[in-house]
């Protein structure tokens, strides 16, 4: 959504009582993603005063003010100052970051973001983590409650993060009365993401792990963007889970996806993907699997109490995805490059996992192990 003139935002403002402008909200993370989607969406909206948009580079909002700075600098609470609410969105998921350097970005990101903006005045700050909090499990209900137990383990990328994420946002009203914490937890995330579940589909089989249950439900940024809106001007708060309604049984995914799937023993899948991430050929641990094997669908109730609704579909939301990775090609989580995919052919996931205690004992022999 793009912002309005910055001289019709101007005269708009003028025109209207502070007192009826809303709140002044921080985002940080506004340069890019979610964030910069975000700071666009608030900026135009008649509800909030002002956007103070924080990065560690100049984003795009021309009607945001501004800060350029690490999220883990103690200064940021001199930049939220005047602050009503922060949308902390300045997290590393990337598949490719170093593990160590990323947990240490997030959780100490979100340690200082909490502290500064307890210190700044600021009276809610809004997390977002996901879904996969709740862990995928065989015996989990179908959907989850939003109060069900938190019960994923760290094996998947990035929700150790998440976890110590959630542990921070339950504890920091206690260390700081007075400040509301809000978290939001989006299921499978698409739109311009690349995460180990949207890689999934750029597959060419799908990997379905015999004796398993997979659904799927999806979540489109821009409805993730509308829940965080929700939760700025106070319309919902607590942990909230965002999704779209209902979900995709496998055999629904694969229908619409025109992908087949590849069947095999758990002990198959999840060895090798073990294998290979050990060595380092693929960026996903084999605790991803488990979010593609058992369900871990979420209700919504929260928000749907407070009158929000998705305005995207599963089916709509796959849709976009499938178009998003047209053209790419990934075997055990790992990207090919277009020579790779053309020597990979529709076989190629079959070799990857069946192949991969081939493939360690070629890697061990080229290192001299």
């Amino acid at each position: 959504m793009s912002s309005p003139d910055p001289q019709v935002r101007a005269a708009r403002n003028r025109a209207t009582p502070a007192a009826a402008r809303g709140p002044v909200v921080a985002v940080t993370g506004a340069a890019s993603g979610i964030g910069a989607l975000l700071a666009e969406r608030l900026a135009a909206s008649d509800e909030i005063k002002q956007v103070v948009a924080i990065d560690e580079r100049r984003g795009e909002c021309a009607a945001a003010q501004w800060h350029i700075l690490d999220v883990r600098d103690p200064s940021i609470a001199e930049k939220l100052r005047g602050v009503d609410v922060v949308v902390h969105l300045a997290l590393d998921l990337d598949l490719e970051s170093d593990p160590a350097a990323r947990t240490a970005y997030n959780v100490r990101g979100t340690q200082t973001v909490l502290t500064a903006a307890a210190a700044a005045g600021v009276h809610r700050v809004v997390l977002c983590t996901s879904a996969m909090v709740y862990g995928a499990l065989e015996d989990n209900d179908l959907p989850l409650s939003e109060d069900a137990e938190l019960r994923a383990t760290a094996e998947a990328t990035g929700v150790g993060d998440l976890l110590e994420i959630e542990r921070l946002a339950r504890r920091a009203p206690r260390a700081h009365p007075g400040l509301n914490v809000t978290v939001l937890r989006p299921a499978v995330l698409v739109g311009g993401t690349d995460t180990a579940l949207t890689r999934y589909f750029e597959s060419p089989r799908l990997l379905v792990v015999a004796g398993s249950r997979p659904v799927w439900q999806f979540c489109h940024v821009e409805d993730l963007c509308s829940a965080l809106e929700y939760a700025v001007l106070e319309k919902a708060e607590g942990e909230l889970a965002v999704g779209c309604d209902g979900w995709l049984e496998q055999e629904e995914v694969e229908e619409l996806s025109g992908i087949r799937r590849m069947e095999l023993p758990s002990t198959v899948a999840l060895g090798a993907a073990a294998r290979l991430h050990r060595i380092g050929l693929t960026p996903s641990p084999a605790g991803d699997l488990a979010y593609t094997m058992y369900p871990w669908v979420v209700s919504g109730t929260g928000l749907h109490d407070a009158g929000w609704r998705p305005q995207w579909t599963n089916e709509e939301v796959l849709a976009e995805l499938l178009e998003e990775v047209s053209g790419r090609h990934t075997v055990a989580g790992r990207r090919l490059g277009r020579k790779d995919a053309t020597a990979a052919g529709a076989a190629g996931a079959t070799v990857a996992l069946l192949g991969a205690a081939a493939v360690v004992r070629r890697a061990r022999r080229r290192r001299g192990i």
